[in-house]
């Protein structure tokens, strides 16, 4: 069920707009102030909000403006409510990133059709950008969503302060397994260890992608480094226990590398040098044998499995 999010500081505004949308089966919620508002979006979850521009305190622009600032709102459709009719005030909201602007008093018909057009143009980007964030061959995460959602994950870890653990870790002899059983197999092996992989990162703030070809990355929040590298030591197991057949000299099963760190971030703090201590670490497990877990954490310990 759509969830609608309606911000107005009049209790009889909200009243009238509930009693017009109701019947539409939609879940809607009401709040009163735009402080009370802008926490209610920042749960999450909503095809849009319909939000009053006269308020006290923080008035309706401003709340757009924090609502568009924000990751989980950003993407959110807005249409602003008001009893302002000059075209400037209009001009500035959609400047400000509303997608409508109705002005009182309004018919129901009106505000009926503009929330249904809204809520399926919403439907249909969400499912245009969760196309365009999932790899095809695999049905995990790709590297733009990587990209895009890491950060978030990295900013979180900053506010809190949380362990951020970052992985990578790639199929071994991957190049060779292409050539004794051609790119269909290979393609079929790149899935099944991102099925395997991905069961294992189910939490909210896990996330796991294919970087590229035999690629993969990870990045997961809360467990210390050695809790961390013990969780992937588990996934590279579960990998080699498929026991898909390689026929190498040196890798008789298929089987994954893995390179990882966990850090405590800190402001100032960079992602991508972390990200690039991992791909270090995975070049070292490569170095020492393949099918292991090599880790690191901040203060410059070391896990490898023997």
């Amino acid at each position: 069920m759509d969830r609608i999010l309606v911000i107005d500081d009049s209790s009889v505004q909200t009243g009238f707009l509930c009693s017009i949308l109701k019947a539409d089966d939609y879940e809607l919620t009401t709040c009163h102030t735009a402080e009370e508002g802008l926490r209610a979006a920042k749960e999450g979850g909503w095809s849009l909000i319909l939000l009053d521009v006269v308020m006290p305190g923080m008035d309706g622009f401003m709340l757009l403006q924090e609502l568009k600032g924000a990751e989980v709102t950003r993407h959110v459709p807005v249409i602003l409510i008001t009893s302002l009719a000059d075209a400037q005030y209009e001009e500035r909201g959609l400047v400000l990133g509303a997608v409508d602007y109705v002005t009182k008093p309004f018919k129901p018909a009106i505000i009926k059709a503009r929330v249904n057009t809204h809520i399926q143009l919403y439907r249909y980007q969400m499912q245009f950008m969760e196309q365009a964030m999932v790899d095809g061959l695999t049905g995990v995460a790709n590297r733009r969503r990587y990209e895009e959602e890491s950060e978030a994950r990295w900013r979180e870890a900053i506010r809190f302060g949380l362990p951020f653990s970052i992985c990578m870790f790639d199929i071994d002899k991957f190049k060779a397994y292409n050539d004794t059983f051609g790119h269909q197999a290979g393609d079929k092996v790149i899935a099944a260890v991102a099925k395997t992989a991905s069961s294992f990162f189910q939490r909210s703030t896990d996330l796991f992608a294919r970087y590229g070809g035999e690629e993969f990355v990870a990045v997961f929040l809360g467990p210390q480094a050695e809790s961390a590298f013990e969780f992937m030591k588990s996934i590279r197991q579960a990998v080699e226990d498929l026991h898909i057949q390689h026929n190498s000299p040196v890798c008789p099963w298929v089987t994954v590398s893995v390179g990882g760190v966990t850090i405590t971030p800190r402001l100032g703090d960079n992602l991508d040098t972390y990200l690039k201590l991992a791909d270090t670490m995975l070049y070292d497990a490569k170095r020492f044998g393949r099918n292991m877990v090599v880790w690191a954490g901040r203060s410059g310990e070391q896990w490898r499995e023997k």
